[in-house]
């Protein structure tokens, strides 16, 4: 009997260079759509803001463009040195906080009584959340004309009609009179995202809690407050996002006067009315700074509310 001998079948040759060249191309052909956008993003987004950088370290007036040299970090040291630039920092925190916090105690409350089951509820929530699909100029017009406005506004009038005094409301609190309308335009949004914490919650829990004899108030306080409190910080988050760079309700309720200058609308008037490009340029950027700071709180809040819901599902 003899034995017989098998020679090993060699494997074929797997070529991987060939594969990897496509794998390349089939990777570009899906990211080839979004470069035009990302490009456009580039150029109107990241070059001006470089641009902007590049001149805030320079003692540049319009008026004199000869004039301008190479100054370092004087701009950003006369920004926070500087008693009116502090000031427009310090009002800008205020009008921040203020706003902030009180659109989200009014959208607190309305998002609780949108939370319950009432006839025409559809179209309150319609209606609640009209101001904020205004336009920001327009509601600031709005705010100012017909209802600021001591001759012929709606506030004095319903005053005039209980027998009260006519104030000038803008004159008399500029800062307030900006802020109300800053809360009346940002509630709605503070609402909504409130509301949609509230509508995420588990019903099981809250029927347990009824069971056991919780009241309303026990309900509120242990089950849902923790429960929003990530929608909490994301609205406030937004909201602040935006209320740091507003300039639209400034500009139109008080032309930035009475102490109500808050740092962009600082920058409108170094940039627009003193020239001072180099000056406002570094007010600009630490608007940026800030704005950034607090988008990337608003990024982790966010992020941290997907992987609840992934985790929950």
């Amino acid at each position: 009997m003899t034995a017989t001998t098998t020679a090993p079948v060699a494997a074929p040759s797997v070529r991987t260079d060939n594969r990897e060249p496509s794998a390349r191309l089939r990777a570009w052909a899906t990211r080839a759509p979004l470069l035009p956008a990302l490009i456009f993003m580039i150029v109107v987004t990241q070059l001006p803001f470089v641009a902007t950088l590049v001149i805030s370290f320079f003692d540049w007036n319009s008026l004199y463009p000869d004039a301008r040299h190479f100054t370092g970090v004087d701009n950003y040291r006369q920004v926070l040195t500087d008693t009116d630039l502090r000031n427009s920092v310090w009002t800008t925190i205020l009008l921040t906080v203020t706003v902030v916090l009180v659109s989200l105690v009014l959208g607190l409350v309305l998002a609780l009584l949108l939370d319950r089951r009432f006839k025409g509820r559809g179209v309150v929530r319609t209606l609640l959340i009209a101001p904020f699909l205004v336009v920001p100029v327009a509601a600031a017009l709005l705010w100012k004309h017909v209802l600021y406005n001591p001759e012929y506004g709606l506030l004095n009038g319903l005053l005039h009609y209980v027998g009260g005094p006519q104030p000038d409301w803008i004159s008399g609190t500029p800062l307030l009179a900006v802020e109300a309308s800053l809360v009346w335009q940002w509630t709605p949004f503070m609402m909504l995202i409130i509301l949609a914490g509230l509508q995420s919650r588990d019903p099981q829990q809250i029927e347990a809690a009824k069971v056991d004899g919780a009241s309303d108030w026990q309900i509120f306080r242990h089950l849902t407050l923790p429960h929003l409190r990530r929608y909490l910080e994301l609205g406030a988050l937004l909201g602040s996002i935006y209320i740091v760079q507003n300039f639209d309700a400034v500009f139109t309720i008080t032309s930035g006067g009475l102490g109500t200058a808050n740092l962009p609308y600082t920058v409108y008037q170094s940039f627009y009315q003193a020239h001072e490009n180099g000056l406002a340029s570094a007010a600009g950027v630490l608007v940026v700074i800030g704005s950034i700071i607090i988008a990337t709180f608003a990024l982790r809040v966010v992020s941290s509310l997907f992987r609840e819901e992934v985790n929950r599902g």
